[in-house]
């Protein structure tokens, strides 16, 4: 198995779109991740939390592609864990994904003895502002 990633994605809104569950879908067809579970956190106008599968939520019932073949492994631990960094009139869309790009590599580590110690997900605006800075230090002859 490859390394995998539980992300948090939040929405200012009190349901996920179409166009989110879409992306999951397109997500759970490219050849580099594997979407193992997903879950939705929503967070009403008066602060009152639940959570449900995105198959589950009458909206989103025509998108196709949506009953994956998901192991249930995010739970409600991990939707109270979201359901604190939601403003009321939020949603998050927890997903655990696996790195399948890395599964030949990460074979090759635990062969070796090794193990993922860390990881940090840096936010993508946090790299293009380090990349304005560095090519602002480059232009200025630092």
């Amino acid at each position: 198995m490859g390394p995998a990633e539980l992300l948090v994605l939040t929405f200012p809104r009190e349901t996920v779109g179409v166009e989110a569950a879409t992306a999951l879908v397109r997500l759970r067809a490219a050849a580099g991740v594997r979407v193992i579970d997903s879950l939705v956190v929503l967070r009403d106008a008066g602060g009152e939390a639940t959570y449900a599968e995105l198959a589950d939520l009458e909206h989103l019932r025509g998108v196709a592609g949506l009953d994956g073949d998901e192991l249930p492994l995010i739970g409600p631990e991990d939707a109270q864990e979201a359901a604190e960094l939601l403003e009321p009139g939020s949603t998050a869309l927890i997903v655990l994904i696996e790195h399948l790009w890395a599964e030949e590599a990460a074979a090759a580590l635990r062969a070796a003895g090794g193990r993922i110690a860390s990881g940090v997900r840096i936010p993508p605006e946090n790299i293009e502002e380090a990349v304005r800075a560095a090519e602002a230090r480059v232009a200025a002859g630092e």
